[in-house]
């Protein structure tokens, strides 16, 4: 072990205390999430619909890709209501009318007290709604059916996107249920099961008192932990990067490093990286222009054929698609570089998965788009999609690409098993190990979300892939990836490195597994749920912090050895987009990420554009420009060195980070701000509503958007894909060796001080 035993013990902790407490939330989850009663029934004892009738109307809402285009508790896709929102409104405004009118404030109160009352008997299962909420039901069913069986595409869905009335109806009764947690009391407690989500002043909803004190507890939490970072780093001023300061290295030119079949075989997962990517560009550009025209394509229909549920579906499956294939890759690539061997057949291993992944991408894909446009009726959650956001594949794809990724661990364990056998567990190559490990293990727990559960619960699980997988197992996996590159280059010592990562995985950890709960707040959890989340989530952004301090030195490492090195440091444009990864992950995870956080403002924020802007910058930022540098660092040593070009890498780099730049804050982070203005001061219905999201002073913001899209995709994607044919087309001549040298530099030598 080349680092105190110390470290190891810290995480162990550190991991047992959050996963501990994950599972006693998973408990309450399961015991206090909002009831679905067998019957609901009117005044007189009718029967409005069934227990099962909203389990078959959730299921109506993910097959139809609804997820894609609204939102439940705030969860989904921002051009089209949240329909729990919209239900309670409309319902409160039929229930006032229905006693009287605004003019009277009986009528007003009693419509809150209709709202308010719990009237489940949960030891008949029987729910039963006032006279005034029974008759807003039957109103509404006639209203969605009205709504989702419109034969133009004027809300953005496909034309007759639900016409059955069996199906309008059960849909309807889901979001009726939906609607009733959100204002209903939750046993013994002064707020609805949902923590009064959404605010809605006509049925009384309004922000709780735990919602006020868990935001200033966040505050206090994060200016105290950074504090301490900053305390930390005055005191042990080993921890972060340093690189050999005192030393020169002398890089070898790429043209010389031998490459193993396997690693040749990677130009093809990157030229795959490259197509996607800018597919994934393409289909979120015509999702972002629904929100500008939704029936106007520059001309065009668009929704006709692809309507807006489906690009984003795609938008979304594909940055996920794009991103996992550059990291897989590039863990292929390096294993011959860690352990200066190669198994024999693995290229034929890497080829297999590369193979699988394309049929997993493509297959995955047309299912979402025979689903929602209904060309699957029996089995569409197993071959078309599931729709649930980020797990919207089919569920048999979900399998074969959770597989996909286990085979991926095991063409890594066969490269590496003989230099496991050697080291400590704690060291490198076995962290390399785990953390590859973790990838598919944290996103198999995404098969434990299944569309006949109850909402509350599928989005718990649903988040452990969302969050947990994103944010904490992908985080620790980039920096293993990242500190292993600067160790093969010679540029930081490996006990360096160790540290650097067992101090990242705890402060990613100490906040990011318990922090999961911050996307929780208002999904049927009860108010623990809120109160742990909102203050372990405020750490998130301490480590965060810790990466923007370092980013300098990190950046500096490269110039350096430039400088001091007798021959040219390789990498620079890569080093580049390795550097804005930690800047985005402050700005995009950590700035933007707490902005939306804290609960009293998720409160009025939840589905609105300034979560697209966190999302686009955090995903796209971090992950993004990830795997991007890592592309680079790999096609470096496969392109001859006469057809490199820094010329395409560092257009793609200014042309991405600008692009990015521009598409935040000339579009998503004004508009969020607007929206979430709209939100408080008029209401959370209204900003919500295709009324508002398109109205003429939006659209000039969404318009805005315009030349930085174009830069991102032209300026940005092209020339990525330049380098990676270049990188399939004329790789450099040599003989496939499965011995390489795997070393990438040929010397260290000491530099003399001032004065000897």
């Amino acid at each position: 072990m080349l680092i105190s035993k110390g470290w190891v013990q810290a995480v162990g902790l550190v991991m047992l205390f959050g996963f501990f407490v994950l599972g006693l939330l998973a408990y309450y989850t399961y015991t206090d999430e909002p009831p679905i009663p067998d019957k609901v029934v009117d005044a007189s004892g009718n029967v409005l619909f069934r227990g099962a009738d909203i389990i078959a109307g959730q299921q109506v809402f993910l097959k139809n890709g609804l997820m894609e285009y609204g939102s439940i508790f705030g969860h989904g896709a921002w051009l089209g209501p949240d329909f729990t929102a919209d239900y309670l409104h409309r319902a409160a405004e039929m229930s006032i009318n229905h006693y009287g009118g605004n003019a009277s404030d009986a009528a007003q109160q009693q419509t809150i007290t209709d709202f308010k009352t719990n009237r489940y008997d949960s030891t008949t299962g029987t729910l039963t709604y006032s006279a005034a909420q029974a008759d807003a039901f039957q109103k509404l069913v006639a209203y969605y059916g009205d709504f989702f069986g419109s034969p133009t595409t004027k809300f953005g869905l496909r034309p007759n996107a639900i016409t059955d009335p069996v199906q309008i109806r059960q849909l309807t009764a889901f979001f009726s249920w939906s609607a009733w947690a959100g204002s209903t009391l939750r046993p013994h407690k002064y707020y609805s099961y949902t923590n009064n989500w959404p605010p809605e002043s006509l049925v009384g909803n309004h922000a709780t008192a735990e919602m006020l004190i868990w935001s200033m507890l966040s505050l206090a939490a994060l200016l105290g932990g950074i504090g301490l970072l900053l305390a930390a780093f005055g005191r042990w001023n080993y921890l972060g990067w340093h690189g050999r300061e005192e030393q020169r290295i002398a890089f070898r030119p790429p043209d010389e490093v031998m490459l193993t079949p396997a690693q040749r075989s990677c130009s093809w997962f990157f030229f795959v990286m490259a197509l996607l990517f800018l597919l994934q560009t393409l289909v979120g550009g015509a999702s972002e222009h629904y929100r500008a025209e939704i029936t106007n394509f520059f001309g065009i229909d668009l929704a006709q054929v692809l309507p807006y549920n489906i690009a984003r579906t795609w938008h979304l499956q594909l940055a996920i698609f794009w991103v996992a294939t550059s990291y897989l890759a590039a863990g292929i690539f390096l294993v011959p570089m860690i352990t200066g061997r190669e198994p024999r057949g693995q290229q034929l291993l890497s080829y297999a998965l590369l193979g699988a992944l394309a049929v997993v991408v493509f297959g995955s894909l047309g299912g979402e788009y025979a689903g929602v446009f209904g060309w699957i009726q029996q089995g569409w959650s197993w071959f078309g999609n599931q729709g649930f956001t980020f797990l919207d594949l089919g569920r048999f794809w979900q399998i074969l690409l959770t597989v996909g990724l286990f085979f991926w661990v095991i063409i890594l364990f066969r490269g590496l098993r003989n230099k496991l056998r050697t080291e400590y567990a704690g060291n490198m190559p076995w962290l390399f190990f785990f953390a590859a490990l973790a990838i598919p293990a944290f996103y198999a727990v995404g098969l434990l979300v299944r569309n006949d559960s109850i909402f509350t619960t599928t989005d718990f699980w649903r988040f452990w892939v969302v969050h947990l997988w994103v944010e904490d197992f992908l985080e620790l996996f980039t920096t293993v990836m990242v500190a292993y590159i600067f160790v093969l280059l010679g540029v930081v010592h490996q006990r360096v490195a160790l540290r650097l990562i067992y101090l990242d995985i705890v402060l990613y950890s100490a906040g990011g597994v318990i922090g999961t709960m911050h996307h929780l707040y208002f999904s049927g959890e009860p108010a623990m749920h809120m109160a742990l989340g909102a203050f372990f989530s405020a750490a998130e952004v301490i480590p965060l912090t810790f990466l923007t301090l370092e980013a300098w030195s990190f950046l500096q490492l490269g110039a350096q050895q430039e400088t001091k090195g007798r021959t040219p440091f390789p990498h620079f444009w890569a080093v580049m987009f390795l550097a804005a990864v930690g800047f985005w992950n402050f700005l995009g995870a950590g700035v933007f990420g707490f902005l939306i956080n804290l609960p009293i403002v998720s409160y009025y924020e939840i589905g609105t554009a300034l979560t697209a802007n966190h999302a686009h910058a955090a995903m796209m930022g971090v992950y993004g420009m990830l795997a991007v540098g890592l592309a680079l660092f790999c096609l470096r040593y496969m392109i001859p060195e006469k057809l490199w070009s820094d010329r395409a890498a560092k257009i793609s780099f200014w042309a991405l980070n600008l692009g990015l730049v521009w598409m935040v804050f000339a579009t998503l982070f004004p508009l969020g701000l607007i929206q979430l203005y709209h939100s408080v001061s008029v209401s959370y219905f209204d900003a919500r509503s295709l009324k508002f999201i398109s109205a003429h002073s939006n659209s000039v913001f969404e318009w805005m958007r315009l030349p930085g899209d174009a830069v991102f995709i032209i300026a940005g994607t092209l020339p990525i894909l330049y380098l990676c044919f270049i990188g399939i087309l004329r790789m450099k001549v040599q003989r496939p060796r499965e011995e390489p040298d795997g070393i990438l530099f040929t010397e260290i030598q000491e530099t003399k001080k001032f004065g000897e």
